[in-house]
């Protein structure tokens, strides 16, 4: 049975975006688990709704296209309506993409663009409208923007994350004044469904082991963890920064 982790009505509010799956889901958990209540947003509206299941009462679910400016500005204002507040924010929503040089269309780049870096820029910048001092957020990007490609993602999904990681450096000077953090995580190999799509061939994520100073893949849960971390009193003094959360991957 799944434990129910009911926010009560004072507590502090954190947007997940990307909640319905993947280490959005695990970030929403671990944050429900600390006592905030979830604002989480996706465009899966069946998973989060599940999801919203399992967290219990006190916590909400939002489904929009994060990539829709005037949907993201009217949720992110039903969620100042729902509680009042913004104390965190965790943008987890993104896709990957394995396409060759030679077989990628603009089109198709600039899909990846919009959904990884877009989808970051419109939900930070509406929440961070509505944050006061002491206020959190966490980006996500890759380890595929700081290294480059080629491990899994291709060039239009590392330009994108590579976006994202400046985008949070960029973000950290202008809502630091204000008192707000901004950082980022970097994940790589860790378990969700991007990482089953993208490591399907035979010997792939062995290689990708061996590749780890650790010799294995990570946990959704493990990457939550950083993410929390971030937005905790415990990082109240750090920003612009990138953590990454590959196992020692990007050494390699």
């Amino acid at each position: 049975m799944a434990h129910v982790m009911t926010a009560s009505a004072s507590a502090q509010v954190a947007v997940v975006t990307g909640a319905a799956s993947g280490i959005g889901a695990a970030t929403a958990r671990l944050l429900a688990q600390q006592g905030y209540a979830i604002a989480g947003l996706d465009r899966d509206g069946a998973r989060l709704a599940a999801l919203l299941r399992e967290l219990g009462p006190g916590h909400s679910g939002f489904t929009l296209d994060l990539c829709d400016e005037a949907e993201v500005k009217r949720i992110v204002g039903q969620v100042i309506e729902w509680r009042g507040r913004i104390d965190a924010l965790a943008t987890c929503a993104g896709v990957v993409d394995t396409t060759p040089l030679m077989e990628l269309s603009a089109q198709r780049f600039m899909e990846m663009a919009s959904i990884n870096m877009l989808g970051t820029f419109l939900p930070v910048r509406e929440a961070a409208a509505r944050m006061a001092a002491g206020a959190r957020i966490c980006t996500v990007a890759s380890v595929a923007g700081l290294r480059g490609g080629g491990l899994a993602g291709t060039v239009a999904y590392a330009a994108s994350k590579g976006g994202v990681v400046a985008m949070s450096k960029t973000l950290a000077r202008e809502l630091g004044p204000r008192g707000i953090t901004v950082n980022c995580v970097a994940p790589a190999l860790i378990r969700t469904p991007m990482l089953d799509a993208t490591t399907a061939a035979p010997g792939h994520i062995e290689r990708l082991h061996g590749l780890t100073a650790l010799r294995r893949e990570g946990s959704a849960q493990e990457a939550a963890a950083a993410i929390a971390w971030y937005l905790s009193p415990q990082a109240s003094f750090v920003s612009g920064t990138t953590m990454a959360v590959d196992g020692g991957l990007s050494m390699a």
